[in-house]
């Protein structure tokens, strides 16, 4: 205070160019501490790991929510700046749920975090591993000076661009069919189904051409092709012609399965239900037939039991029969010597083979899952601690863990098999515990584990689920570096720095129409109709990603009881 009075006492007292100087002094004195500042959160900022995540879905997202970014530079690469609540894309189709209520903003998402995180509304159009660079391209092509491709430097790269859309290479799919991938694809369907109608309706048309007008065909016996025809079907009954009262009559759906049931992921019973279902709603169900060409007025379906080949007139068609790769994810494939694959192959702790810093979670990756008969023999070894050449229960039990993290295919197989450990599988011919055992009666216990081995499917499940497991493993890599928590590595000696990442899978849903649902749950519980439905909504309205598209969504259930669903073309 004493300084400050001083200087307020000196400065009243001088002439004007003195007061200039002093406050020129202060100022400047200000500028190098704000300077200092700004220098030392750049040093920090150096310091930090770059990560660079490319896309905003499942994967991606759970990995940003969870990611402790406090230690990490992060870039987000993505085409939109939004996350979308996927399993209800086929509600927005019809208006069941709008659009805005099943998407959030990246940067609402993200803004809570301790730190920052910078996102590009870009798509990623090169990968280049070798120098640790990813070439970037703006979305908006319109504007020359906003379309300049740029490039990032990375110490981490996430791949979590998802898949696209395969056409089997289909002539005409992609001119002539909608697809149900993004939320515009569903604005667009449902701009569709309106206009199929309001075609329909017009004066000089035969009855023949409203008949086709007014035929919607499904390609995929899937959950998204399934839960479209269901939604479909109710917006029709319950809105549509209401107010095209002169064309009810004129309506059909078809659905074309290739293989011989619907909703094949699923247990049997809910395919034989779904089936019923739809028979008894009037859905045609084509199953054994293969789609060879679309056109614009007609598709055409060979039968497969027959090899006749048909021609069906449409009016609309969504194409729903699985993901292909995306060119980044194709051009990285052949960089790094995973040329001719269908996604890119990632070991057990969801790294990219063949790149150390590189991950892939989502659709757009496998996990290459090691085979056990593969390191059998070291397995043997690291157990052997005494070199005796057999295994006695203690060497076993000192290594079982390590087994069970390490390959998650054993515990398939125990299941498989009804006992609970590995030395159940260890018995001799009266069934009692072996009290020593041999690398020959090892190997032949567990030489059918590999059985057991499966590719996860390209669910959001799955995808949320690794995005947050590489989160947790990113939080805590630093730690794990010096204090390692993953199993024993049985080639090498020491452990793994973390535990490999293991899928639980919480069960999953087919909504049906008209109220009912199927659910297949954890436990071999199966489970249909009205009281399903309202699991689903449940189950559904607790999975959003915010508070505001919860409320939304909700809100949304309720006015479509209340008013019914909205048929504008918007």
């Amino acid at each position: 205070m004493t300084i400050l009075s001083s200087l307020g006492r000196a400065s009243r007292s001088a002439p004007l160019a003195s007061k200039l100087l002093l406050l020129g002094t202060l100022s400047g004195g200000s500028l190098v501490a704000y300077s200092d500042s700004n220098k030392k959160e750049e040093e920090q900022k150096q310091k930090k790991k770059k990560v660079v995540v490319l896309g905003t879905g499942w994967a991606g997202i759970s990995f940003l929510k969870d990611l402790d970014i406090s230690s990490y530079d992060v870039q987000v690469v993505s085409p939109q700046n939004y996350f979308a609540f996927t399993p209800l894309l086929p509600s927005v189709t019809c208006g069941t749920v709008e659009a805005r209520s099943i998407v959030e903003s990246v940067r609402n998402i993200t803004k809570k975090k301790n730190g920052e995180i910078e996102l590009w509304e870009a798509d990623c159009v090169k990968i280049d591993p070798a120098n640790n660079k990813v070439l970037c391209q703006p979305v908006f092509k319109d504007d020359p000076e906003a379309s300049q491709e740029f490039s990032l430097e990375y110490d981490y790269l996430i791949i979590a661009v998802g898949a696209q859309v395969n056409t089997f290479g289909t002539p005409g799919v992609l001119e002539n069919c909608h697809f149900l991938k993004e939320v515009e694809d569903a604005q667009r369907i449902r701009r569709g189904v309106i206009d199929c109608f309001e075609k329909a309706v017009l004066p000089g048309l035969t009855e023949e051409q409203r008949r086709t007008k007014l035929h919607f065909v499904i390609v995929g016996g899937g959950p998204t092709g399934v839960e479209f025809a269901a939604e479909l079907h109710d917006f029709i009954e319950e809105d549509i012609t209401k107010i095209y009262p002169s064309v009810k009559e004129l309506v059909k759906i078809t659905l074309i399965q290739s293989g011989d049931h619907i909703l094949n992921s699923f247990d049997e019973r809910i395919s034989s239900f779904a089936e019923q279902k739809f028979l008894r709603d009037g859905i045609d169900v084509l199953m054994g037939m293969r789609v060879m060409s679309v056109s614009n007025k007609d598709i055409s379906v060979k039968i497969k039991s027959s090899g006749e080949v048909v021609s069906l007139p449409h009016g609309l068609i969504l194409w729903s029969t699985g993901v292909g790769t995306r060119p980044v994810i194709s051009d990285l494939m052949e960089q790094v010597g995973q040329g001719g694959r269908r996604v890119l192959a990632t070991n057990e702790w969801l790294q990219v083979k063949g790149c150390e810093n590189v991950y892939a979670v989502g659709d757009c990756a496998s996990i290459a899952q090691r085979k056990i008969m593969g390191d059998i023999a070291n397995i043997f070894k690291a157990a052997d601690v005494d070199n005796s050449g057999t295994l006695t229960e203690d060497e076993l039990q000192d290594v079982v863990d390590d087994i069970n993290v390490r390959y998650p295919q054993v515990e398939l197989y125990l299941k498989s098999k009804h006992v609970r450990s590995i030395k159940d599988l260890l018995t001799d011919s009266e069934g009692n515990p072996k009290k020593e055992v041999d690398i020959k009666a090892f190997e032949s216990a567990l030489s059918g584990v590999d059985s057991q081995m499966k590719s996860l499917p390209a669910t959001a499940q799955v995808a949320a689920q690794q995005g947050s497991y590489l989160a947790k493993c990113f939080n805590k890599m630093e730690h794990c570096k010096e204090h390692p928590e993953g199993p024993k590595r049985f080639r090498t000696g020491g452990h793994h720095q973390f535990r490999p990442f293991q899928y639980k899978h919480f069960g999953q849903f087919a909504p049906l129409g008209g109220d009912q649902a199927a659910a297949e749950l954890p436990g071999d519980w199966v489970s249909a109709g009205r009281s399903t439905q309202w699991l689903w909504y449940s189950v559904y309205a607790s999975k959003q990603v915010s508070w505001r598209t919860r409320a939304l969504v909700v809100s949304d259930w309720t006015r479509r009881y209340i008013f019914g669903r909205d048929s504008s073309r918007i």
